[in-house]
């Protein structure tokens, strides 16, 4: 198993020194594909006066460890790593899309730590359709064409994806200084992405809450026998008007559903 801890980002807040804080879990913060630890900054801000929180850079994303193995085993034992590294000893993990299924498959190894989990518009199943298909063609573009400058790079990504959002989201990682192009390490994520659509059944018996983007595709009413078969305890809060970035488009909604679940 590698051990990257030295190369591994993360930022846990320590300012609350109260016994109340320090008796709590700590909520550690999961982002999603292409994002980093500032993806949830908003939300976990949100919580930062009642408990600990740690936001991290997974690897091959942000300013963590590249390589060119990643699936999900490696990512839920890179965080408990972490969690051991840092003397955790009980958490509750809120993860976003690939991050919902490292805390997924964390909280079903690791489970005499990780008291809850929040899983945000992802469900425990394989997904057989790429939906990455235009962002990576606009990142490999990208990074073939070298360029310099964000502008630059955003009329390249224009050419091959149309949601403005989504370029955007994509802009935030450009990197002229790296070799790919972007902070997250774009060939590993195309290498190894039929790796993270991919899902081992796996068994939670702890509370569970999945929050759904009422647009978004990613759970489907057919897969509620799957996830309650390996999360028994899971509840369901679905918010209206939102795709699969749920928690930026309705982030106060996310922030509220969270709060319920945790008190």
């Amino acid at each position: 198993m590698e051990n990257n801890l030295l190369n591994f980002q993360f930022n846990i807040s320590i300012e609350a020194e109260q016994q109340k804080i320090k008796n709590k879990p700590v909520l550690i913060f999961i982002h999603g594909l292409f994002g980093d630890m500032n993806n949830l900054r908003t939300i976990a801000k949100t919580f930062s006066n009642n408990y600990r929180t740690l936001q991290l850079d997974v690897r091959n994303h942000g300013h963590s460890f590249h390589s060119k193995e990643m699936n999900y085993d490696l990512l839920a034992h890179d965080l408990i790593n972490l969690i051991n590294y840092l003397g955790l000893k009980s958490v509750i993990l809120i993860g976003h899309s690939m991050g919902g299924k490292i805390a997924m498959k964390t909280a079903s190894l690791y489970p005499e730590i990780v008291q809850k989990i929040v899983v945000i518009d992802i469900a425990p199943v394989k997904y057989n359709h790429c939906t990455h298909d235009d962002v990576f063609a606009g990142l490999f573009a990208v990074k073939q064409s070298a360029v310099t400058s964000r502008q630059d790079a955003k009329q390249i990504l224009e050419q091959y994806i149309l949601e403005e959002s989504i370029i955007q989201f994509m802009l935030k990682s450009f990197n002229p200084q790296s070799p790919e192009r972007f902070c997250f390490n774009l060939s590993a994520l195309y290498d190894n992405y039929g790796n993270l659509m991919n899902w081992q059944d796996c068994f939670f018996a702890n509370p569970t809450l999945f929050i759904k983007g009422g647009l978004s595709n990613y759970i489907l009413p057919e897969y509620t026998d799957t996830i309650l078969t390996q999360f028994p305890q899971a509840q369901s809060f679905t918010i209206n008007g939102s795709g699969h970035w749920v928690h930026a488009e309705k982030c106060s909604l996310v922030t509220r559903a969270i709060e319920r679940f945790l008190f």
